[in-house]
């Protein structure tokens, strides 16, 4: 099954109960704001309820990955219609809004913009047009990786270039190109098709995996850009790094090295 495949089918079976209302919203481990972030949800999007617990809720995206939100980044009863169900919806690219009323306010990448809403700064592309300008191709992949997430901050539980880990990175770059993929890495690890041990062989886009774990348990993903190098987001680099997996002499690349499970193809 391709991965577009098991994007429609996830789509298909999902019905939302509420709507993001902030540019992005935590979602935590437990019903309490102390505990861990363990991924975000961005703004325009749709959840489902899944429980209640006071004020939280614990929510399932597109991604089909629970988690709690506080109530206040969410919209619900009527006026939680999934802005999918408007025309021409916007995503953002990267932008500052303005609404009706002159209020701004920043969106990261792939937070979908309201319906009064237009870009004052930088840029935002209509959801009918995204697979003309981003399309499920391994070069354009890759470039958008570099570009999006260039000097992006590690941060655990992160999903855009405002800060992200590794699996969040992937998630976001594939899901821009048209492609709902799992949230964690392991997840990541268990689609597309075998494509070898040989890091010089890999093709662009493939994906590689690391494990640093004694039970070699996946926990951690890059996108191969060819020619042995990959970009990733790593702990070890405070963030964004592009890897030349050749270069012996880097301790970063030989620990990746020694780390190395395999990789996948996914398109």
């Amino acid at each position: 099954m391709s991965v577009e495949s098991q994007t429609l089918e996830v789509r298909s079976r999902v019905s939302y109960d509420a709507i993001v209302r902030t540019p992005i919203a935590p979602m935590h481990a437990e019903p309490e704001v102390t505990s861990s972030m363990v991924s975000q949800q961005l703004g325009g999007h749709g959840v489902q309820i899944i429980e209640q617990e006071g004020e939280w809720f614990c929510v399932r995206g597109a991604d089909e990955y629970d988690g709690w939100i506080h109530g206040g980044f969410l919209l619900r009863g009527p006026d939680a219609a999934p802005t999918t169900a408007r025309r021409h919806v916007r995503i953002s690219l990267g932008c500052v809004t303005e609404n009706s009323l002159g209020v701004r306010r920043a969106l990261p990448l792939r937070a979908r913009l309201a319906a009064d809403e237009m870009p004052v700064w930088g840029d935002a592309v209509e959801e009918e047009r995204r697979s003309d300008r981003y399309p499920l191709a391994p070069d354009a992949i890759a470039y958008s990786a570099q570009e999006f997430f260039r000097s992006t901050s590690y941060l655990w539980g992160g999903t855009t270039p405002w800060g992200a880990d590794c699996s969040g990175l992937v998630q976001s770059i594939f899901a821009l190109h048209g492609a709902q993929l799992p949230r964690d890495a392991w997840r990541q690890a268990e689609l597309g098709m075998d494509a070898g041990r040989d890091i010089g062989e890999l093709r662009t886009a493939d994906l590689l995996f690391f494990s640093d774990r004694s039970d070699r348990t996946v926990t951690h993903v890059g996108i191969a850009l060819g020619d042995a190098r990959m970009v990733h987001l790593s702990l070890s680099r405070g963030g964004y790094a592009v890897e030349q997996l050749a270069d012996r002499n880097d301790p970063v690349v030989d620990m990746l090295r020694k780390r190395f499970l395999f990789a996948k193809r996914l398109i």
